[in-house]
Order: structure tokens, then sequence, then C-alpha cells
């Protein structure tokens, strides 16, 4: 009986292992080990009117399944810029230049429909081989990506460089295991001491201009007294900046007056996900108007934090947004982009 018992268990135990490698088999492996993603991606062409951009979250799961949510900004259809409600306060100012050139306490702008919910959702697949993602859209139109996978060398974030795209040219995602309500403040940001770069395709007037390796002044910026949620930069004049022809006729470089200073504000947008905002002008351009704040064609720049397994804050990606406000769209200002310390 006791033969007949261990038999019947070495039966049963045999018949049982295919189940539990079959179950292993079907896991797809997460890109990067990672399932959270912040991605930013677009259709950029110098010869076209009708490109897009597209900011958001890409989730992973371990079924081969991959869920997008996504914030859409469409040539064809261009939004006004919004407030963020935040107003930098006295405390964001620096001493440096005159009083025509420290930062303002401006109502700080974003990309139209920021602030709220996102645009559009939907599902697809995955595998990944090799090193390479391929993500299939379950959409009606047919829409395939795929990515190089990179890690860290720590191994605490993964990054995705485009590969190809049935729909989009440019794009960037960095992902880890965080949570995507996991985010940094900007006293955190404020701290962080890597060397941040950033890499960025633009198009404007019907051109394509592709910038990388730029350092982004992250120390420069100045934390608020009171409004712990923005921290403001006053880039001094120089000769590379505010120099298009015509622009300050009577107060930009090369001018008399010869303000070609920068006003940059960068902001939170929500405190349950990784949304900020990085809003910049030229001051002289104010000066033109008479106005204190600039109402005219002003950069910007949605943003999505890159958090790594640690919650640690490692940069962001982003797009530029940045539609005429009249009615020519070959003022618009549009671009991918990525400011981290992981290229």
């Amino acid at each position: 009986m006791r033969i007949a018992a261990a038999i019947l268990s070495f039966v049963l135990a045999i018949t049982l292992l295919p189940l539990q490698s079959a179950a292993a088999v079907s896991a797809t492996p997460l890109p990067g080990g990672k399932s959270t993603y912040v991605v930013s991606q677009g259709h950029l062409k110098a010869a076209s009117q009708q490109n897009w951009l597209r900011l958001g979250t890409y989730r992973f799961a371990a079924n081969g399944t991959v869920s997008a949510s996504q914030y859409l900004w469409w040539q064809r259809n261009p939004e006004a810029r919004q407030s963020t409600g935040m107003v930098p306060d006295k405390g964001c100012t620096t001493k440096a230049g005159g009083s025509a050139s420290r930062p303002r306490m401006c109502r700080v702008l974003t990309a139209g429909g920021y602030t709220g919910a996102p645009d559009e959702s939907r599902t697809g697949t995955y595998t990944v081989s090799g090193g390479v993602l391929t993500i299939r859209w379950k959409i009606a139109q047919a829409w395939t990506e795929q990515w190089t996978v990179h890690s860290s060398p720590d191994g605490k974030l993964a990054r995705l460089d485009l590969k190809g795209s049935s729909l989009a040219t440019h794009g960037y995602g960095y992902g880890s295991n965080a949570a995507i309500s996991t985010r940094r403040a900007m006293s955190s940001v404020k701290a962080f001491r890597g060397g941040l770069r950033q890499d960025l395709t633009s198009w404007a007037g019907g051109k394509i201009v592709n910038a990388g390796n730029q350092p982004f002044a992250l120390p420069s910026f100045r934390a608020c007294t009171t409004t712990t949620s923005c921290l403001t930069y006053l880039q001094p004049s120089s000769n590379s900046a505010c120099q298009k022809e015509g622009g300050c006729p009577t107060y930009g470089g090369g001018t008399k007056a010869n303000v070609s200073s920068i006003q940059y504000y960068l902001t939170k947008i929500s405190n349950s996900d990784r949304r900020d905002t990085l809003w910049h002008w030229c001051t002289c351009l104010a000066m033109e108007r008479r106005e204190f704040c600039y109402t005219g064609n002003s950069h910007v720049k949605p943003l999505m934090q890159i958090i790594d397994d640690s919650g640690a804050f490692r940069g962001w990606v982003g797009a530029e947004a940045s539609f005429s406000t009249g009615s020519s769209r070959t003022a618009d200002m549009m671009a991918v982009l990525r400011i981290t310390d992981f290229h």
C-alpha cells in the first residue's frame, strides 16, 4: 500500500510540473524590469503643420498587456495657454539686474488642458526581445512602436529610446517600479545634486532643430518663501539669448537697452501624480508691450517627473506645446524633450 501511495505521489508530481512550467513561461518580462514609465513622444516633421505631441504614462503588466494615459496637443487643433493658478511670491526674486529684469510675480502658465484629466487612454500588448520593446496598440488605426531598453548603472531606472513607430517620429521614456502617484516636492527638486542635461527636438517656423546635451541650470533656480511649489530663475542677459531679429526692437539684445534676460518659472501641477511645468519668456518682450507679465507667445513646457525605484527625483520628460496666439501656425513652437542625469 505504501509503495502504491508513493508511486501515485510521484505520478502526481510529474503531472503538475509541466503546468507550473507553462505558467512560468507565460509571464512576459517587464521592460527593463520596470512597470511604470513616463513617456514623451511626438510627430514632428518640417514640411507638416499637422504635428502632434503626447505626454503621459505607460504601465506594463506581466501578462503582456500595456496601458497608456496621455495628454495630446495637436497643431490642427491648437490650444491656448492656461493658468496653473500658481503665483510666485517675492521670496522667489533675485537681486541680480535692475528692476526690469528681476523674476516677476506672474501667474504661471502651462499648455492648454494640462491642469485637467488626460485626453486619451488606450491599451495594447507588448513583448521584449533582445533589449527591444515592441508595443502594438489596440486602436482602429494600426500603431506599433519599438523602443530600445537601457538600464541605469545603479539598476534603479530604465530608459526607452524610440527605435521606430508607425505614427511618432521622436520620443523618450523613463521607468521604475515607483507608483505614478510618487512625486518629489519642489524642495527635493531644488536639492537634487546630480547634473541634469537636456535633449530636445523642436519644430518652429517649419524647421526641425535637434539640440542635445545642454546643461540645465537647476542650481540657479530660487525657492519661494511661501509658495513652496514653485521655483524661479532669472537667466542673465547674454549674447545668445533673446536675439531674434525684430523680436525686441527697442529693448532687446543689440539695442541701447540691451535686455536679453529670460524669466523662468518651474512649478508643480498636481499633488497626486508626476505633473510639473516649465514656463519661460524673454524679459524684453514684456517691455516692448509695456507689460509686467508677458501675454504673447511664451514657452510652455509641461513636464512629467522621472522617479527611480528608491523614490528619488531623476529629472523630467516633457513637451513644448506653445501655440501661437495668432492665426498662423508657422509661429507655433513644439518640442519633445528630456531633462535628466541618465542619457
